[in-house]
């Protein structure tokens, strides 16, 4: 496909803006690691949480939406629309906590939490396994959802697409810091946001699809339709509703939707300017994550149903493209050659933003973890806050070398590193949830449950073969998950009753620093605060934001007293949360 005059000025002003941001946050982001880490703890919640929709609105994230849809229909999406328990979780509950640390990261927390050896190591450890290893390889397939994108539209070479990507995306995010990360994030989400509705309008308009009503009654759609599973098929009510709601929202660690927050989502609450705009940002979050976007994918993934119906059609109007690469997932891509010059270079522009949203909000995380919890703590304390500067960027460039070289080596698909990530947390959750308020648990338990959660993920994906485990009631990939998660747990918490906790001095130091409010009887507390309000706001904006969600997809369907009907529960949610938030 070719791009005209217009396509590429519009491309060229998106990349001059996004430099632009990076070059001006570059005057203050040098001053400090604080600065370059956290913007000196000084921003608002309205552009934190944008910041973490732009983040999670990533090239592959509408490719992996259509590998669902196009694999299981709509209702397979509950394989992450089951993480918002785990969003409200946070909002609700941890945002506070972790605002209230005063950390630079989430692993400083290991020994503001833990005391001894095995807290230095656990601290050291994440920071090379989560920001490196972990790290590179969210990374490592979201560029590969830019392979696929650039191979199917231009038929670009794979090794050209991450060159070029990798040189722009690194360049402003050394430049700029967290703060020029997060600015660019701004400017991005509402381009990516464009383009995204643009696609959804052009696939319902091909005369293939006939529009909305078409699409929904097409024949080609029938089973895929349905927002949750047929109550009647007992394996796909299991694998794709109880059991993600049931047990994945607490006991998995996935990037973005970490059990009691953690990661990008933890830096985003400690850069924010106090307690209240850390959770009013985890809040807008999960509403635009959840409720605002998963849509026009949807209907993009749908209508490819009806004009690329399997993978040997796709193949057929694309054999340019390497088998490597060919997947359900791809059609995303696939249906973007639909456009009509002129826009395509907005389109192109937009998935360039969420790329690039996705992969500097990364670069920024793991460099985080990489200067400090590993080279100021274990390398080189006390060096100067320029060098550690210096660090920061030389460590953004080599993360970024070691993603690409992922992307173009070891990933193929969407799907395949999605459950790489959610076998390899499974069972580790619930640690999370439950540190900040069991004194029982130690540096040990984590060390236990994550070297255990590491061999099953091993073990079940390489050395068992597949058909091992699935069954009638239960898919294969959902039994690893379940089986992961008993032993991972079983390991922990054996550890954490059989261990010795840790010492008096160190547990009353936390609990004054956090003051968490409940499950300290024997410490001391300025106030112990219930969970009564806050139990409440969970489960009142879980179903408040479900209804948005639920709301939207019924107008699309044309069900408009449904749609409003749910839109009504959704602004009694709202209601009710900032009535009991402001006691």
């Amino acid at each position: 496909m070719t791009l005209a005059l217009f396509d590429w000025l519009v491309i060229g002003l998106f990349f001059l803006i996004v430099l632009g941001i990076g070059v001006v946050a570059s005057k203050s982001a040098g001053k400090s690691s604080l600065e370059y880490f956290l913007a000196g703890k000084s921003m608002p919640w309205w552009l934190l949480g944008v910041s973490m929709v732009a983040t999670t609105f990533s090239a592959d994230t509408p490719n992996l939406v259509t590998g669902f849809v196009r694999e299981g229909g709509i209702a397979k999406n509950w394989a992450w629309w089951s993480f918002l328990i785990t969003g409200m979780v946070t909002v609700f509950i941890y945002a506070r906590l972790w605002r209230r640390s005063g950390v630079l990261t989430d692993l400083e927390f290991y020994e503001l939490r833990y005391g001894g050896k095995a807290a230095s190591f656990l601290r050291g450890f994440r920071a090379l396994y989560l920001g490196v290893f972990f790290n590179c390889l969210i990374m490592g397939s979201v560029t590969l959802a830019a392979i696929k994108i650039s191979s199917i539209l231009f038929g670009i070479e794979p090794i050209y697409t991450v060159v070029i990507a990798s040189i722009v995306v690194a360049a402003y995010s050394a430049l700029g810091g967290i703060k020029g990360v997060i600015w660019t994030d701004f400017f991005q989400f509402g381009i990516a946001l464009l383009g995204a509705l643009y696609a959804a309008y052009v696939a319902v308009s091909q005369p293939e699809v006939g529009g909305l009503s078409g699409l929904f009654s097409n024949e080609t759609l029938i089973g895929r339709l349905d927002v949750l599973p047929d109550f009647g098929n007992t394996s796909a009510l299991i694998s794709m509703f109880i059991i993600p709601l049931a047990v994945q929202w607490w006991s998995v660690w996935y990037p973005g939707a970490e059990p009691g927050g953690g990661g990008y989502i933890a830096q985003r609450m400690l850069a924010a300017k106090d307690e209240k705009h850390a959770v009013g940002a985890t809040l807008f979050f999960n509403f635009a994550h959840y409720a605002l976007r998963p849509w026009p994918w949807i209907i993009v993934a749908l209508a490819s149903l009806i004009l690329f119906p399997d993978l040997e059609s796709i193949k057929t109007a694309f054999p340019h493209i390497n088998d490597q690469y060919l997947g359900d997932d791809i059609a995303y891509p696939v249906m973007l050659t639909l456009l009509s010059p002129g826009w395509l270079g907005l389109v192109v522009a937009s998935l360039i933003a969420a790329y690039m949203s996705t992969i500097s909000t990364h670069l920024n995380w793991g460099s985080s973890y990489v200067v400090n919890d590993f080279y100021k703590r274990f390398v080189k304390p006390d060096a100067s806050e320029k060098e550690l500067v210096l660090v920061g960027r030389v460590s953004t460039v080599l993360l970024m070398v070691f993603a690409g070289v992922l992307s173009l080596t070891v990933l193929e698909n969407a799907s395949q590193a999605f459950n790489i990530l959610l076998l390899s947390g499974a069972g580790t959750g619930a640690i999370f949830l439950l540190r900040w308020f069991w004194w029982r648990i130690n540096a040990l338990t984590e060390i236990v449950g994550m070297i255990v959660a590491t061999i099953n993920a091993f073990v079940l994906v390489l050395l068992i073969p597949e058909g091992t485990f699935g069954n009638e009631y239960i898919d294969e990939f959902t039994m690893k998950l379940l089986i992961a998660t008993i032993v991972t747990s079983i390991a922990w918490i054996a550890t954490a009753l059989l261990s010795k906790p840790e010492s008096t001095e160190k547990l009353q130091a936390f609990v004054s620093t956090i003051n968490p409010g409940i499950g300290w009887n024997n410490f001391k507390q300025d106030h112990k605060a219930g969970l009564g309000y806050s139990i409440l706001s969970i489960f009142v904006g879980t179903i408040g934001v479900y209804s948005a969600l639920f709301g939207i997809g019924n107008f699309l369907y044309g069900y408009l007293m449904a749609g409003f009907g749910f839109l009504l529960l959704f602004g009694i949610s709202v209601f009710l949360i900032f009535k009991w938030w402001k006691k």
